[in-house]
C-alpha cells in the first residue's frame, strides 16, 4: 500500500466538490427559492418551488449550521453543471490514479438513489460500495479484492427520518428506473413492511437504521417516513457507524456525491460485524471480507498519519460496554497480523495487548 500522488489527491477533492455542486444544482432549480425553517431550536434550509396548483412544493436541504450547504445556498445561481469535465476526472482517477469505481450496476443504483435525494436527506452509503470510496478519501491505493460485493446497503438514522419534512419517491419506482426486474421483499418479522429489494440476478438493495436503544427492535423493521414507503432493518452498532459521516464522491460516470461512514468508524465497526457472522460458507466469506477491509483501513490510516482518529474511534467503541468489548476482542482474534500491528501502533500498545483494555 502506498499514498497516491498529490496531483491525484487534489483531483479527487476537486471532483468531490464539483459533484456536490452539480447535485445541489440538479436538486434545486433556479426557479425555486431557499427558506430557513426553525425545527426544535435549530435552523434548517428548505427549498420551495412553485407548482401549477399555486402551492409551493417544499424539499429538505440541510442544517443551516453546515457551512458547505450555507455557501451553496449563497451562490446557488452561480453553480453550473460541467458533466463532461467530471467524466474526464473520473476516468483519469481510475485509469491513471489507481483508484477504483464500483461495478456499473452498483454505481447505477447508487446514482439513482442520489438523484432521488437519498443523500440530501442525510442517508449514508454503507457496506462494500462505501468501502470503495476510501481510496480517494484517504489518498491511498486500496486492494480491489476487498471491494467485491453483490448488494447495496444504505442507512439512515431513525430520528433523522422522523424529523425530515420530506421524502423520497417510492423506492421501487426509483429502482425500476435502473432495472424493471426489482421487486420488494416482505420482511420476515412483519410481512406488511419492506426493507429490501431484489432483482432477477439476486442483487439486493437493503435499507438499515440504528437500533433505538433496546434489543426488542433488533431484527425488526422500523418505519422510515423519509424512505418513500420503505422501512429499514434495525441493527445494533449502526448508530456508531453512521455518526458524523463523510461527504465524498463515488467514481461512477460523472461522479456521484455520496455520504459514507468515517473510515475509522467503518474499520472498527467491521471488527464487531466480523465476530457476529454466521459460520456457514457465506458467513465465513463475508467475515473474511470484513476482516480484510478493517485491516486494510487500519494500515491506510496509519500510513496517512491518522492514527489519532483511529485510536479515538476504537476507544469510543470499547468504552460503550461489555458487549462492544466482546465483539472487538473476538474480531481482533480473527484479524490478520498486519491489521493488528497497525491498530496497536495507533493505540500505542503491543499487539498482544489488544482486546484487553
Amino acid at each position: 500500500m502506498r499514498e497516491m500522488d498529490l496531483v491525484f489527491r487534489t483531483m479527487f477533492a476537486e471532483l468531490a466538490q464539483q459533484s456536490l455542486d452539480a447535485q445541489f444544482h440538479a436538486d434545486f432549480p433556479l426557479e425555486g427559492r431557499f427558506v430557513t425553517v426553525p425545527v426544535k431550536g435549530k435552523d434548517y434550509f428548505y427549498f420551495d418551488i412553485p407548482t401549477p396548483e399555486g402551492k409551493d412544493k417544499r424539499s429538505y436541504v440541510g442544517p443551516a449550521a453546515d457551512s458547505e450547504i450555507a455557501a451553496r445556498v449563497q451562490r446557488h445561481r452561480d453553480i453550473k453543471d460541467n458533466m463532461r469535465e467530471r467524466r474526464r476526472l473520473v476516468s483519469t482517477l481510475i485509469r491513471s490514479g489507481g483508484m477504483s469505481g464500483p461495478d456499473r450496476f452498483a454505481g447505477d443504483v447508487t446514482k439513482a438513489l442520489a438523484d432521488a435525494g437519498f443523500f440530501r436527506l442525510r442517508g449514508v452509503l454503507v457496506g462494500s460500495v462505501a468501502y470503495g470510496c476510501y481510496s480517494g478519501v484517504l489518498g491511498v491505493r486500496l486492494p480491489t479484492t476487498a471491494m467485491q460485493t453483490g448488494d447495496a446497503d444504505l442507512a439512515m438514522d431513525f430520528a433523522i427520518s422522523q424529523e425530515d419534512d420530506d421524502s423520497l419517491p417510492p423506492i421501487l419506482d426509483i429502482l425500476h428506473g435502473v432495472d424493471p426486474s426489482f421487486r420488494a421483499v416482505p420482511h420476515q418479522a412483519d410481512k406488511a413492511r419492506v426493507t429490501a429489494f431484489v432483482n432477477r440476478n439476486n442483487y439486493r438493495v437493503e435499507f438499515l437504521t440504528s437500533n433505538r436503544g433496546s434489543d426488542e427492535y433488533t431484527g425488526r423493521p422500523s418505519p422510515m417516513p423519509a424512505l418513500g414507503g420503505a422501512s429499514a432493518e434495525s441493527l445494533r452498532f449502526l448508530d456508531y457507524l453512521i455518526y458524523e459521516p463523510v461527504r465524498t464522491v463515488l467514481l461512477h460516470r460523472e461522479g456521484v456525491s455520496v455520504n459514507v461512514p468515517a473510515p475509522e468508524r467503518y474499520a472498527v465497526h467491521k471488527l464487531i460485524v466480523a465476530s457476529r457472522r454466521l459460520t456457514d460458507a457465506l458467513g465465513r466469506a463475508k467475515r473474511a471480507k470484513d476482516l480484510l477491509q478493517a485491516a486494510t483501513l487500519f494500515e491506510a490510516m496509519l500510513l496517512t498519519r491518522q492514527g489519532v482518529a483511529l485510536a479515538d474511534a476504537y476507544q469510543e467503541a470499547w468504552d460503550r460496554g461489555p458487549s462492544w468489548q466482546e465483539g472487538l476482542a473476538a474480531g481482533l482474534a480473527l484479524m490478520p497480523d498486519d491489521g493488528k500491528e497497525a491498530l496497536a501502533d495507533a493505540l500505542g500498545v503491543k499487539p498482544e495487548e489488544l482486546g484487553k483494555h
